[in-house]
């Protein structure tokens, strides 16, 4: 399911990035082209400008000026004397059939068209006393596409006299230059595309290992969970059913076991209860000002009477000077305190020692329990604190379940605290707690 889970995430994500980054892309091509193509009309203006006011200052136009013109902006020149071509156009092959020639024909007739004023004639009244030279540049795509051509006609009048100039522009090289940026970017793309899944494989996978972890975990719970429950259950079951023939005095042992074994479910769901309103948020916690050393004083004189009935040194250890109060809620510290005796208690062999200590440093408490009894192995410290896990391989020895230290742990996270759990001098365990 994982695995359907962590393609389907990785094509969304992938898809979504480059998607973006296509969309990006073909924006940026919009906007470069349309600037390169108004950088080339600008400078295809510029030419003209100059070009015109060139015309304006030669009385003689030469062949050598036109070719010389021609070279040096690439472009194509057909003039016209008072609508008579040039000598010039015919040196450079232009015929009335050519296909050069009926484009420049195309580009006069849309001049006229869209301006009005162009004429390849002399004015019929034959009479013209002032010089104007006018000329005005434009598109011209004649098998429709965009942007083949910028075409200008330059106007020169002196007296009864026109001059006629056709500058015909080609955009070849404009559009091999785009047409290589294109390439380019369409080879980004697709190098990005590749990158983005194979980046977006690798985050998907580091997203899911948490809900990985978690299901896992939810499936190690329930089985663990429901080990825990057969044992007692079967007991039930059984002595339930033992009862229907036995006699009163059997009886009376087998409702003893039940209730034993009640009390052991009992304490089991209460703590799986604990858990589960910790996963849901729902684990309440009251924070109010505590005192600490009073605190830690009741729940020794609390196990003080057990620790005697199993023959086990109880000790306690406060600071001299007086301690600020610590903002805590009660309750949960002192079922964390009891989690830990209680474990302390039942680890420990006769004749052993347990020991509560509170101290203050840097603005931090210090709660340790430690006790004599078998220790914990240094590869099993950090596993301590899982649910139902246990360094011992016989679950139901001494009524653990392997819930207690789990709880302990969701107690220190929620008052901002830690826990840590090292080896005592001369064996033994060491649970201490910091809270802030």
């Amino acid at each position: 399911m994982f695995r359907k889970v962590h393609l389907y995430l990785t094509a969304l994500c992938a898809g979504i990035t480059t998607a973006i980054l296509i969309v990006m892309s073909l924006l940026y091509l919009y906007l470069s082209e349309k600037a390169l193509y108004e950088n080339q009309f600008r400078s295809f203006q510029n030419d003209i400008n100059t070009i015109a006011t060139s015309l304006e200052q030669q009385s003689v136009i030469s062949i050598e000026w036109l070719s010389k013109m021609e070279a040096r902006g690439g472009y194509t020149f057909y003039a016209l004397d008072n609508g008579i071509p040039f000598l010039y156009n015919r040196l450079a092959n232009f015929s009335e059939s050519s296909e050069l020639r009926g484009l420049l024909d195309s580009c006069l007739e849309m001049y006229r068209n869209q301006y009005g004023y162009a004429s390849t004639e002399i004015d019929a009244a034959g009479d013209n006393p002032y010089n104007t030279c006018i000329h005005a540049e434009f598109p011209f795509n004649p098998t429709g596409k965009k942007h083949e051509y910028h075409v200008s006609i330059i106007e020169l009048n002196r007296g009864n006299s026109s001059l006629q100039l056709l500058v015909l522009a080609p955009l070849d090289f404009l559009q091999e230059q785009i047409a290589r940026q294109r390439v380019r970017f369409l080879l980004i793309d697709i190098a990005a595309l590749l990158l983005l899944t194979l980046f977006s494989f690798f985050f998907t996978g580091k997203l899911l290992q948490p809900v990985i972890e978690s299901r896992k975990k939810q499936t190690e719970f329930v089985a663990a969970a429901s080990h825990e429950l057969r044992t007692p259950l079967a007991v039930i079951l059984s002595a339930a059913e033992c009862c229907r023939d036995a006699d009163a005095e059997k009886q009376s042992r087998f409702l003893d076991t039940i209730k034993q074994e009640g009390d052991i479910l009992t304490s089991l769901v209460n703590d799986m209860l604990t858990l589960s309103a910790s996963d849901t948020q729902r684990f309440s916690c009251r924070p109010a000002p505590v005192e600490l050393d009073t605190l830690l004083i009741n729940t020794y004189e609390a196990f003080e009477p057990l620790a005697a009935e199993k023959k086990l040194s109880l000790s306690i250890t406060l600071p001299e000077e007086s301690l600020p109060p610590c903002t805590a809620d009660a309750d949960r510290i002192v079922q964390l305190l009891s989690i830990l005796l209680h474990n302390a208690l039942s680890y420990t062999p006769e004749g052993g020692r347990i020991d509560l200590a509170l101290s203050h440093k840097k603005n931090r408490f210090y709660l340790t329990v430690s006790d004599s009894g078998v220790g914990i192995p240094p590869e099993y410290r950090k596993k301590i604190f899982e649910r139902f896990y246990r360094a011992e391989k016989a679950r139901s020895a001494k009524g653990h379940f392997g819930l207690g230290l789990s709880i302990a742990a969701e107690i220190v996270k929620l008052h901002h605290g830690s826990i840590h759990v090292t080896e005592r001098p001369g064996g033994g365990s060491v649970f201490t707690i910091t809270l802030p």
